[in-house]
């Protein structure tokens, strides 16, 4: 036990660690709500001084965490002597705060400041750029983003690929040795289920979306849906948005946004299903944990899970519509006139390659995410430069999903992530994907008649097994550990081709 532990008792040192977890935690509360103001709020002309407010608080919060103060205090806690004597709660709490000191304690705090002010501007710089279908606007700031993430890969170090250090940001422990066998996996049997569903003679009735829907009548029916499906609105809101996001404060204040197209329901809709899942997540993660680093779920694969499931496995289930269908033709009695449920049904379950990732189907979805995966590997390597992006993403799309996008917009340009400097974040979206088909299969061995439930548009069973399991436990548990703590085994890539195979085969009587 070294000397200050002796003057100062554990019992101090922990309320001291507290206290500045919490100040941080405060912190990063404050900057996520002035983010989501900068997207959802923020008049354009003040933007970009905004973007340098932002920049200062979140400057803050990295000081703090990388401080002196907290690096002696965690040197105390990793004593054999303390170790024994945390709490649970407490240890995760160090073991968390200790990752990322040890992560980014070499980055200077005049660099991270740059950082987060270049990120703060190239959102709207993004913006501007999709609106406008005008990449040469948004490639210098994706540029120096690309630039600061290949330094912060060297300063964080990694043992084999410098995309490491990057998914280890969003997946803890994982790497592209871990996942380019599952991901060649996931491209193999999508592919091929694919080229089966678009030989089947069976297709689906997806005309049925080519008509407008209004944008008013779209907003009421998921703000009608929201509650049902377990999203709290007095413990957040819905609000639109260029690119859905959920921003969570606190457990007691969680965001999320969707994007309306008159000329496409399915954006809004599942977008809107899609964040509700993050949504309720948050909501559910157990309110001690306010104020703290534990306060999130436990890492973005998880998180994803809880949106891909939400999204798919129950929003485009039979069991989902034949409660909601009845309901959103009330809404809708035109466009859905003469259009049955189950009609309706396989329409929502439509495979057809498409160019915009947010609004694929279950199965081309993975495709999307292979493309951003093949780039941002090259790009962290040194073998892709910025400027190539727009002619290398249309040749990976035509590759891997067999068309070919006509401008950036529903292109290069269509996902938010590069502009805050997500490198890293998109595996994630397909981690889910196998995360959730590996729950699902749980879920239907320990609550069984879940789906009569849904049906009669009663999701307590299922909303409550899943805070049970999962949601209540924010990051107290690491990915790895949880998975294994739900499941009662590893991530197992089967269980999402054998739900894929055994959906699609159905629907598209293969």
């Amino acid at each position: 036990m070294s000397e200050k532990v002796a003057a100062i008792s554990l019992e101090e040192l922990m309320k001291e660690f507290k206290e500045l977890d919490e100040k941080i935690t405060h912190f990063d509360a404050i900057t996520g709500l002035a983010d989501w103001d900068q997207k959802v709020m923020a008049p354009k002309k003040g933007r970009n001084e905004f973007a340098k407010a932002v920049g200062t608080l979140r400057t803050e919060a990295f000081k703090l965490a990388v401080s002196e103060e907290m690096g002696n205090l965690l040197k105390e806690f990793n004593s054999e002597s303390a170790r024994e004597k945390l709490d649970e709660v407490t240890a995760a709490q160090v073991r968390e705060r200790q990752e990322f000191y040890e992560r980014s304690k070499r980055i200077p705090a005049d660099m991270f400041k740059e950082y987060s002010v270049l990120t703060a501007q190239a959102n709207d710089a993004w913006e501007h750029a999709r609106e406008h279908n005008d990449f040469p606007h948004f490639a210098p700031y994706l540029e120096k983003i690309v630039d600061f993430k290949r330094k912060f890969a060297e300063i964080y170090g990694y043992e084999k690929h410098p995309y490491d250090a990057m998914l280890n940001e969003f997946e803890p422990g994982l790497t592209v040795e871990k996942l380019d066998p599952i991901f060649s996996k996931l491209r193999d049997t999508s592919v091929r289920l694919l080229e089966k569903i678009k030989q089947s003679t069976y297709q689906t009735p997806a005309e049925i979306f080519n008509q407008k829907f209004g944008v008013e009548k779209q907003k009421e029916f998921n703000r009608f849906i929201l509650p049902i499906i377990g999203f709290d609105l007095d413990a957040g809101r819905l609000d639109e948005t260029v690119h859905p996001f959920a921003q969570s404060i606190n457990s007691g204040d969680v965001r999320i946004t969707t994007r309306y197209l008159e000329d496409n329901v399915r954006s809004a809709l599942f977008g809107t299903i899609h964040e509700a899942g993050h949504g309720i997540y948050e909501q559910n993660i157990d309110s001690r944990f306010d104020g703290t680093v534990l306060a999130g779920g436990t890492s973005f694969g998880i998180h994803e899970s809880q949106s891909r499931f939400l999204e798919n496995m129950v929003g485009r289930s039979r069991e989902f519509w034949k409660y909601f269908y009845p309901k959103l033709v009330e809404f809708f009695p035109e466009q859905l006139a003469g259009v049955s449920e189950v009609e309706f049904y396989r329409a929502v379950n439509t495979v057809e390659p498409s160019f915009i990732r947010i609004e694929a189907d279950e199965l081309t979805y993975n495709l999307h995410i292979m493309v951003r995966y093949e780039i941002e590997k090259a790009l962290m390597a040194g073998e892709l430069e910025v400027h190539e992006l727009p002619a290398v993403w249309n040749k990976k799309m035509e590759e891997y999903l067999g068309i070919v996008p006509a401008f950036d917009s529903e292109g290069v340009l269509q996902d938010v992530h590069w502009s805050f400097g997500g490198i890293g974040y998109f595996p994630s979206y397909s981690l889910g994907n196998l995360y959730a088909a590996q729950i699902l299969n749980t879920l239907k061995n320990e609550v069984p008649g879940y789906e009569a439930e849904i049906a009669k548009g009663n999701f307590a069973p299922v909303n409550d097994w899943l805070k049970n399991r999962i949601h209540q436990y924010g990051s107290l548990y690491k990915p790895d550990e949880l998975i294994v703590r739900v499941t009662r085994e590893e991530l197992n890539a089967n269980y999402l081709a054998d739900y894929l195979n055994a959906k699609y085969t159905e629907i598209y009587k293969l």
